[in-house]
Order: structure tokens, then C-alpha cells, then sequence
């Protein structure tokens, strides 16, 4: 089935006909992920080194002083927080963008901005997804990317999928790569905070695969309806960093 065979189906039937479509064996499906490396490594210039994701205030209130803390409090998120939502919200995104349904796409976007639930929340998704579309756009350009760049703030994970979407990579690959890096700039925020060395952040990261792998497989079938989170400590944590005394990071 082509990409403009998907675009016509039903909002419901469209990650269905990804699916079947990968399992098809498209021998282009594995050489269509080198973009999701791209996008996603720290050397594109979305700014993710300059967030914590509010780790930075969990280390200084002592409730991340080691690998095995930093890992608990990696899973809740995975499981009840952010990470969770941003996944579900960007298989939304890609469903509406591969759909060229641009009035969904807008309105999946301003619900990711509109769930940001802190100032520095807001700063994170919006400042990396407004810098992810200006330079997907100057060497990635496609349709999705020139219809959300219409909005006045654009959330991160809508940004990504949007690319993704734009250029027929898989769905549920795109969503491990994305929830993958956001974990991977967390690890990365802990180590330059002081707690844990390199090698244990590789040990976590090691350990959360098959977690960022069952989530991606949960999202990749979600609606809107799924949304919702409980990680409060995070988002005290978020509210807090705000007013920390001393700061490394934005967020």
C-alpha cells in the first residue's frame, strides 16, 4: 500500500496499514530509519543539552543521588509521565499528518503545548520543536513540516513526528527513537550533574530498552483517549527548578 493509499484511510485504519505495510518486508523500511538518527543524536541543533527535563532540581533535593534512584525515577516517567504523553501525542501527530488532516495536526500540537504543565515545560517542548522544524525544514522539508510550521509554538514531539511522517518512516521505529533520545538526554543531564559516571548511564539505558520498546508498541495503537499522567514529583520538580538557586540547565 503507498503513502497516498494510507493518506485516504480512516484516522483508526492508518497505523494498521503502517504496520502491514512494514511487515511486508519494504526493502526500504531499514534505510528510511537513517533520518530517525539524524533528527534524534545531539548534534542536531534543537538545543537538548540545555535541559534536564527538572532532573537537575531532583538532584539537589537528594531525590537522585545514584544510578539505581536515577533509574526508578526514569521508569515512573516512562510509565505514569511526560515520556508517556509526549509518545502517545506524537503518534497522534504522525496518524494526522500521514492522513494530511491539518486541522487535526494543529490540534494535536496545541494540545501537546497546552499539556506542558510548568513554564519550563513549555520552554522544553516549544523551543526544541520551533528549532527541530526551522532545521528539518531547511534539509528536510515535506508537507507536514511546512503545515505546522504555520503555528505560532510548536511542541517537540509534534515537530518529530511530523518529519517522520512526512517522509514514510515507520511509525512505531520512529517512536523508540524519540522516546529513546529523550531518555538518553536525561541519562546525559544526571551524568553532567554529578550522581552517576558514564558507565552506569549506559547500564540504564541498557536496562530501559524493553520498557521504551513496550511503550512505543502501546502508543503506536493509542488514541487521545489513553492520555493522561501522574508523576507529580516530576512536575513539582519542574515548578521548582524555576526558582533554584543555581542552574546548569533551562529546565
Amino acid at each position: 500500500m503507498t503513502r497516498q493509499q494510507i493518506a485516504k484511510l480512516p484516522m483508526a485504519d492508518v497505523s494498521i496499514a503502517i504496520s502491514g505495510a512494514l511487515a511486508s518486508g519494504d526493502a526500504d523500511a531499514d534505510a528510511a530509519l537513517l533520518p530517525l538518527m539524524l533528527w534524534l543524536s545531539p548534534a542536531f541543533p534543537v538545543g537538548s543539552f540545555a535541559y534536564s527535563q527538572a532532573l537537575e532540581w531532583a538532584v539537589e533535593s537528594g531525590d537522585i543521588q545514584d544510578a539505581r534512584s536515577l533509574g526508578g525515577w526514569l521508569v515512573d516517567l516512562l510509565t505514569f509521565g511526560a515520556p508517556r504523553a509526549d509518545a502517545l501525542l506524537f503518534a497522534d501527530c504522525f496518524r494526522a499528518a500521514v492522513a494530511e488532516d491539518w486541522e487535526a495536526l494543529a490540534a494535536a500540537n496545541e494540545l501537546a503545548v497546552a499539556l506542558a504543565n510548568s513554564a519550563e515545560r513549555r520552554l522544553e517542548t516549544t523551543s526544541q520543536g520551533a528549532a527541530f522544524v526551522v532545521a528539518a525544514r531547511a534539509a528536510w522539508d515535506c508537507e507536514p513540516l511546512r503545515q505546522l510550521s504555520l503555528e505560532e509554538r510548536v511542541a517537540y514531539p509534534a515537530a518529530v513526528a511530523s518529519a517522520a511522517a512526512g517522509h514514510g518512516l515507520p511509525l512505531e521505529a520512529s517512536l523508540q527513537a524519540f522516546i529513546l533520545a529523550q531518555i538518553a538526554a536525561a541519562v546525559s543531564a544526571v551524568v553532567r550533574l554529578g550522581p552517576i559516571g558514564q558507565t552506569d548511564g549506559q547500564k540504564i539505558q541498557a536496562t530501559l530498552i524493553p520498557r521504551i520498546r513496550a511503550l512505543a508498541r502501546e502508543a503506536s495503537g493509542s488514541s487521545l483517549t489513553d492520555l493522561g499522567s501522574c508523576a507529580f514529583r516530576s512536575d513539582i520538580a519542574a515548578m521548582r527548578h524555576e526558582t533554584q538557586y543555581s542552574r546548569l540547565f533551562r529546565s
